[in-house]
């Protein structure tokens, strides 16, 4: 996995409830954002555990702020990296439907429809997609909303449906995270 280096604009992206969070809640070790706590946990993550996990995401962000749910993977990267798994893993995918595709829109898509805002999500689902996290959107929910492939940020996935990609995940040995 590759990482790249984005805290400067990212930065400005951070979801205000993650800016009023205690010091011990630090970002890294992959991800900028995405704070995390070191914990003293007394379920230990046994050596050569592979995470798997399927994040399913439909709200969107206030217009021009990151989406706290695109966040939460940072998170679990973070955390995990941080508690001793190797990078190599850890797999995750993340399947948008409902309103939270527009928080997949390049920046001419999200801002005819955000009032001519920057997509703060961009800087963030460009990281994950840099470490090999898949963002996959609901090919009925942009139906429905009118937003064509090409309207997508560079990198994400149109799936027929949420449903098929939870599926097709699930088959593959992807788990459904409940958060």
């Amino acid at each position: 996995m590759r990482r790249i280096l984005i805290a400067p604009l990212l930065a400005l992206s951070v979801p205000a409830a993650a800016k009023e969070l205690p010091s011990s809640m630090t970002p890294g070790p992959v991800f900028p954002f995405g704070p995390v706590a070191e914990v003293e946990s007394d379920m230990p993550i046994p050596e050569g555990t592979e995470f798997k996990m399927a994040f399913d995401l439909s709200d969107a962000a206030p217009a021009g702020e990151a989406n706290r749910g695109l966040v939460t993977l940072a998170r679990f990267f973070n955390m995990h990296v941080r508690a001793g798994v190797p990078e190599q893993n850890i797999h995750l995918a993340v399947v948008v439907h409902g309103a939270a595709g527009v928080d997949l829109l390049n920046e001419a898509a999200y801002g005819k429809r955000r009032d001519g805002k920057d997509n703060a999500n961009a800087a963030i689902v460009a990281a994950l997609l840099d470490n090999g996290v898949r963002v996959i959107l609901c090919g009925q929910s942009a139906a429905a909303m009118g937003i064509a492939k090409s309207d997508l940020l560079p990198g994400v996935e149109m799936a027929l449906s949420a449903m098929t990609a939870h599926a097709l995940l699930q088959q593959q040995g992807y788990a459904l995270n409940p958060f």
